[in-house]
Parts: structure tokens; C-alpha cells; sequence
């Protein structure tokens, strides 16, 4: 963002990521993780290394406009041990608490991201974005929590979820996790449970694109349908029919297009809406809840308005990316700048943004992700010679909330506290972590920002937090300004610096049975009731 230091990325991650850097606050959480990522150079900010726990600070948010999703209302906020205590006017607090002021500004809970990739193998390679700089990324744009997708080891869940929580030792906010299913057979399913009734996840994705990788059958698709029912875990399907794919590559090859123009070319969205409204009828076959990433096209989009309207439990998310870009740039004569817009699915042609935006205001989709899924221009040439090859993702996670605001509440398409809805307490309530997180209320988490609506942002590559030296939105300018971001009762970005340590984010456990299932047992009854079977018939043989 424009409020940071300048200089290139590459100067940038060398400072962030080489430099001896220090702590100031270590809560108690994880000090001796934190004081070994200290001792290894990682950090950002003036951060001085402790031998034993600070207590977090105490702090008043004083004038400000506090925003929950269901109501706005002039009042302070004080938090105290990374707990919001108290939500009213005229707080009176002793003077060792740190004061800000927000007055003209609006209080709101921090974004939480239910659909990220931090250090994630994928093509050959791994995305340049690890949990720290990742989520650093992420906090100084006003998320303060995210999920990410666990990838089994050879199809090994529990293996994938011990890596897992090595990988995300450096995190600096708070996370979850999602699990990927990528076979099926007894150990999986016994292992299902064994994530969900031990280690807090509530999701399982299953891809029906990447042929020869993570994509999976129906008849498995099938059986992950049922085990999540039967466990209370929500169901997510990356939908792209993977076979067409393969085939609309072939097909691109044997045209002579190789460029990243292929990508796009070779996954129209007519196999988008064909996958998505392929898994909602299984889904609605077994009569489980589901949940699609990702919604890239109207064909999508359509296809999740139909079933809700006919009161299936489909929920529709999509991404910064979809929102507010296009694919124009991908017939861009300079490989690198139209590369690193390769995603799957794909931006869409124009047309799409805008019909997803409408989607997004008017309920039809229920939250704002990022995909952030992040590769490097090095990274990215890969492919240079054949789209296949891209490494696949855009960033996203710092500028999600920015993109939202400007896209959706400065246009007037969405209200305020629908920002808050579908950028923090939507996803909060899907994945039953509501009201811990996102919502500003006495008990909640302290995942606090202060957005200051008449400022203006530019997004730049040189100024942005991840370690990438590319960005989507590179030139991009709006409103909507997160001025302050408080993680977890630490105050982390203010005055355009990030103060962070690795080391302090806690993993968050997510139970079952989240609101989604409201009402799957009663539809159950009626469907055995419905049958009219088994038939009673004579044996006799006349």
C-alpha cells in the first residue's frame, strides 16, 4: 500500500526477511517459538527480544462508529487482554491505556479470509508466500484471521496436517484450517473423523479439476459427501470439470497457443457452471450442505441461484479477484504481466465482475475470499513456453478489504455493515468460530480495525507486503483506508507500519455442525416419508 516504505520487493523481503529483528510484545501464547523466529531474523518492526512474557496492552478506541453486521452505533471500545471487554459511549479508562482516536472513522472486526494458500507445493514448486509473510500481508490490509487448505501426503490426511502445523509455526494472526481429500479408502475416512473430532476441522475440500493431481471422481466425490454429513463438516468442491480441461488444453496445443491467453481459452465457463451444478445435485442427492470456492463466472453463479432458491444449502463464495478484475490483461504482450493474472478458475472476460458483484449484493453469494495463492515472476516462467505450466494464483489477502470497499461500498452496491458481513462475520458464522470472531462485542477476540472511508489507497507492487514482486492490482487506487489493524489485542499496523512477530498467531478450532445444518434432519424425514416404499407385496405366486 502507498503508506509503506517504497523500494523493489526483492529489497524489501531482504530487509524483512535477513534482518536481525526483535520483539516488543510476546503474549505468553507461544514465547519460545516467537524468541527462536527472533533469533532467526524474521519480523517486522523495532521489536526488542524478551526473556519472559509482556502483557498485551490495554486499549481504547475512543469515537468511532462500530460496525457489526447487523447494526451500526457510535461507542468506544476497550480491550484488554486480547479480549474485548467493553462496547459503549463515554468509556473512562485509567491513563497508562493506550487511547486512539477514531473519531470520523469506522470500528469494525477484522477480516477473516476463509480461502488462502501459505507455503503451498503446487506445479513443481511452492508459493513465495509462507505463514508469515503472508498473514503480515494480510494484517496490514485489516485481516486478522485466515484459512488455509491442508493437502494430504500421498492422499495421507494426518501426515498432511502434522505439516501443516509445522509450516504455520511462524504464523503472526490467528488461523484455521481446511483439509483437502484427494482418495478414498477406510484410513481417509477414519481420518476424517479423527480431524474433526480432535483437530478442529469443520471442512473438507474435494477438487474436481487437476487431472492426475487433486481431482477426484464422482463415486468419491460421492462418498466425501456422505462422511461429511454424517460428521457435521461442510463440504467445499473447487468446480471445474477436470476432464474438459485436459481436453480444451489439447486443444489450444494442437492451435498453436502456448501463451497464458491459452489458460482462460482452454476453461471456458461453460465447464465451470457445468462442475458447479454437477456437485450441487450430488450434494443435494445426499442431502448435505455445500459450500463453492471460488464462483469465477455467471455460469457458476446462475447455477447457486437456482438451488437456493429451491432451498438447497449451497453457499457461494468469491474473490477479490473475480469482483474486480478482468481478463483483459491476459492477451497482454508481455508474458510476465499477463501471467501472474493465471488462475483457476480463470478471470473472466468483462461481463462476469459485474454480474458477480450484483451476485454479491443481493445475497446470491455470501463471502469475499482471496484465493491468495501467490508465485513470483521467476516462479511464473515456468510456463513461458507452455500456459500449462504456470504455476496457478494472485495475490489477494492485503488487498482484499481495500478491493471490497472500493468495488462494492463506494459504488453504493453494498451498505456497510454488509461489508462487514461478507468480508469477516458470514464466514465467522459458516464455519461456527461466530461470535469469537467477527463481530465487535464484549467477549469477542480483539481482531479489531479502524477504516477511514474518505482516504485514498494506492496499490502498488514496490509498497506491498508479500514477497512476490508482482500484484494484480498493481496501479490500483480507491478508498477505503485501513488506518489501524489490533490482532489478537496487539496493535500491529498503524501510521503505515506493520508491527509483527512470528510466532504469536494461534490456530483456531472450528466445530461441526455450523448453521448450515439447520434443518438437513428435517428434510431427511421428509424424504424417507416421500418414498412411499418399501411396497408390501404377497409372496404368493398365483
Amino acid at each position: 500500500m502507498d503508506s509503506t516504505p517504497s523500494g523493489s520487493s526483492a529489497t524489501r523481503s531482504a530487509r524483512v526477511f535477513l534482518l536481525p529483528m526483535f520483539l516488543l510484545l510476546i503474549p505468553s501464547l507461544v514465547l519460545s517459538d516467537a524468541v527462536q523466529f527472533c533469533d532467526a531474523g524474521y519480523g517486522y518492526g523495532d521489536f526488542a527480544c524478551q526473556n519472559s512474557p509482556v502483557s498485551l496492552p490495554r486499549i481504547l478506541l475512543r469515537g468511532g462508529t462500530v460496525v457489526n453486521a447487523h447494526h451500526m452505533e457510535m461507542a468506544d471500545v476497550y480491550i484488554q487482554d486480547g479480549i474485548i471487554v467493553a462496547v459503549k459511549p463515554n468509556i473512562v479508562v485509567d491513563d497508562d491505556v493506550t487511547v486512539i482516536d477514531a473519531t470520523g472513522k469506522f470500528v469494525m472486526p477484522g477480516g477473516i479470509d476463509p480461502h488462502a494458500h501459505l507455503a503451498m507445493d503446487f506445479m513443481g514448486t511452492q508459493t513465495i508466500d509462507d505463514f508469515f509473510s503472508g498473514q503480515a500481508a494480510a494484517l496490514a490490509g485489516g485481516t486478522t484471521m485466515h484459512m488455509d487448505f491442508v493437502l494430504p501426503i500421498n492422499g495421507n490426511l494426518s501426515a498432511g496436517f502434522e505439516a501443516y502445523k509445522e509450516k504455520a509455526k511462524i504464523s503472526c494472526m490467528d488461523y484455521g484450517f481446511h483439509m483437502a481429500v484427494t482418495k478414498w479408502d477406510d484410513e481417509v475416512s477414519h481420518d476424517m473423523e479423527v480431524m474433526v473430532k480432535e483437530n478442529g476441522i469443520n471442512s473438507f475440500k474435494f477438487f474436481l479439476a487437476y487431472k492426475g493431481s487433486f481431482m477426484v471422481s464422482d463415486e468419491l466425490f460421492l462418498e466425501g459427501l456422505k462422511k461429511c454429513k454424517s460428521l457435521g463438516a461442510l463440504a467445499m468442491v473447487h468446480a471445474e470439470n477436470g476432464d474438459a480441461i485436459v481436453e480444451g488444453q489439447k486443444r489450444m496445443i494442437e492451435l498453436g497457443i502456448t501463451g497464458p491467453e491459452g489458460h482462460p481459452l482452454s476453461r471456458p465457463p461453460v465447464l465451470e457452471g457445468e462442475a458447479t451444478a454437477r456437485a450441487i445435485r450430488l450434494a443435494g442427492f445426499v442431502n448435505t450442505p455445500l459450500y463453492v470456492v471460488h464462483v469465477m463466472s455467471s455460469d457458476a453463479m446462475e447455477e447457486i441461484a437456482k438451488a437456493r432458491k429451491s432451498g438447497q444449502k449451497v453457499i457461494g463464495e468469491v474473490v477479490s479477484a473475480g469482483l474486480a478484475l478482468d481478463d483483459t490483461k491476459v492477451w497482454d504482450p508481455d508474458f510476465i504481466t499477463a501471467a501472474k493474472f493465471v488462475m483457476s478458475p480463470p478471470v473472466r472476460a468483462p461481463g462476469h465482475d459485474k454480474a458477480l458483484q450484483g451476485a454479491l449484493s443481493t445475497g446470491i453469494l455470501q463471502l469475499v475470499a482471496t484465493d491468495h495463492c501467490t508465485f513470483n515472476s521467476t516462479q511464473k516462467a515456468f510456463g513461458i513456453d507452455d500456459f500449462r505450466k504456470i504455476p496457478n494464483g494472485v495475490n489477494g489477502l492485503e488487498e482484499r478489504m481495500h478491493v471490497v470497499w472500493d468495488t462494492m461500498v463506494e459504488s453504493g452496491k453494498i451498505s456497510v455493515t454488509d461489508f462487514v458481513r461478507v468480508t469477516s462475520t458470514e464466514c465467522a458464522k459458516i464455519f461456527n468460530i461466530y461470535p469469537k470472531k467477527g463481530a465487535i462485542l464484549a467477549g469477542s477476540d480483539a481482531d479489531v480495525i479502524i477504516l477511514d472511508p474518505k482516504a485514498s489507497v494506492k496499490i502498488t507492487a514496490a509498497t506491498h507486503h508479500s514477497r512476490s514482486d508482482t500484484n494484480v492490482y498493481d496501479g490500483r487506487t480507491g478508498k477505503g483506508k485501513i488506518l489501524v489493524t489490533i490482532a489478537g489485542g496487539r496493535i500491529v499496523w498503524q501510521n503505515g507500519e506493520l508491527k509483527v512477530t512470528p510466532g504469536t498467531g494461534k490456530y483456531i478450532k472450528m466445530q461441526p455442525f455450523g448453521y448450515a445444518f439447520e434443518g438437513i434432519d428435517r428434510k431427511d424425514a421428509e424424504y424417507l416419508k416421500s418414498l412411499g416404499a418399501p411396497v408390501k407385496r404377497s409372496r404368493a405366486l398365483s
